[in-house]
């Protein structure tokens, strides 16, 4: 399934990239620190649901990223429920939830050069110890691509055991290795040939 691209004319579309990174990490903040419970938990990712289609991303989308993630989700919950409780399972499962659908939505509604340019004026006064703010913000931009590239490259994996008729269980973590490794490779030269060190 394709998701939304980031132009678009959802209300969440026309509200600049400083203030939506803001806003994120005033509701990070929120979920993390402020005390919650089994109700308060669903009502939360409720809101967050219901933001997609007000900033005109179909409903589809967070069903989307929730499957993506379904397995880091469904071993947090396991190892909760069965260590802690399972009223810790589900609020703590579902604050994440809750922050990676809001992570989500950010990067469905913003284009990745206005993150980028908010990020470099942030990081801006970090030059003065000898940080680069261009080389952390293009290192952000290549952590936050990769993601969706090594899911692709899973999903060629699983698809190859199917094509197969094999199912390699752990040994499947190889030939994904491989692949992503040869694309840092070629990531690595394209950034090298375009002099960027």
């Amino acid at each position: 399934m394709i998701l939304p691209s980031p132009v678009g004319a959802g209300l969440l579309h026309r509200v600049p990239a400083g203030p939506k990174l803001a806003g994120l990490a005033v509701a990070a903040l929120a979920l993390t620190m402020v005390p919650q419970g089994p109700i308060s938990i669903a009502v939360c990712l409720v809101a967050v649901i219901a933001l997609y289609p007000i900033a005109g991303v179909p409903l589809s989308a967070a069903g989307t990223e929730l499957w993506r993630l379904r397995a880091v989700l469904v071993v947090l919950a396991v190892a909760l429920a069965v260590f802690v409780s399972p009223v810790a399972a589900w609020v703590s499962t579902g604050r994440v939830a809750a922050l990676l659908l809001l992570a989500a939505l950010l990067t469905l509604t913003t284009r990745m050069s206005d993150l980028l340019a908010v990020l470099q004026r942030l990081l801006r006064p970090v030059r003065r110890v000898g940080i680069d703010p261009e080389a952390v913000s293009m290192a952000v931009s290549l952590t936050v691509t990769m993601v969706p590239v090594v899911a692709g490259f899973a999903q060629r994996v699983r698809d190859a055991e199917r094509a197969r008729g094999v199912r390699l269980g752990v040994r499947g973590v190889v030939p994904l290795l491989v692949l992503t490794l040869r694309h840092a490779d070629q990531v690595g030269d394209a950034l090298a040939a375009r002099g960027v060190g």
